[in-house]
């Protein structure tokens, strides 16, 4: 099995404008959504998952072009001992679809490790539990992995210009 990594936030940057983050479980895609500046992340829908037909990787073609997103970000699941098992193969298979078809927005992987355990506790604190955080863990999950790959990104960038 050839190990599967994340990308680094910054490295061949496209620069201001849009990115949307895809969280991709077996049954549901949660994505998220950034400010065009970009530093917040959002969250927009949670779509049903159709390994048959791909209508989720076409909604997401359609809402990257909606939005005009420059840069798409799939959260890559590793371990806590930073390996990655079938989860990220698939999420990386995904993406490799997803590439496909967003050409030329490029199309990142990101380390997802506990984001979806990291939204699920933040939603029940909040009194969201059950069906109805079943219905947005997965969005929660895409705003966490985009606001950490926005965050990495602006301290990359800092990091490249040097001191002020």
């Amino acid at each position: 099995m050839s190990d599967i990594g994340p990308d680094r936030p910054g490295e061949h940057d496209p620069g201001a404008g849009r990115r949307l983050a895809v969280d991709v479980g077996s049954v549901r895609v949660g994505v998220a959504l950034s400010d065009p500046a970009p530093i917040l992340a959002t969250p927009l829908v949670t779509l049903s998952r159709d390994a048959d037909a791909d209508t989720d990787l076409d909604e997401l073609v359609r809402l990257v072009s909606e939005h005009e997103v420059v840069e798409v970000i799939v959260g890559l699941p590793r371990t806590l001992a930073d390996r990655h098992g079938t989860a990220a193969e698939t999420a990386a298979a995904y993406a490799g679809r997803l590439a496909e078809r967003m050409a030329p927005v490029p199309v990142r992987l990101a380390d997802e490790r506990l984001t979806t355990v990291s939204a699920s506790r933040m939603l029940s604190q909040r009194g969201v539990k059950g069906r109805k955080q079943r219905a947005v863990v997965d969005q929660a999950a895409a705003v966490e992995i985009l606001q950490g790959w926005l965050d990495a990104r602006s301290a990359a960038i800092a990091r490249k210009a040097g001191p002020a």
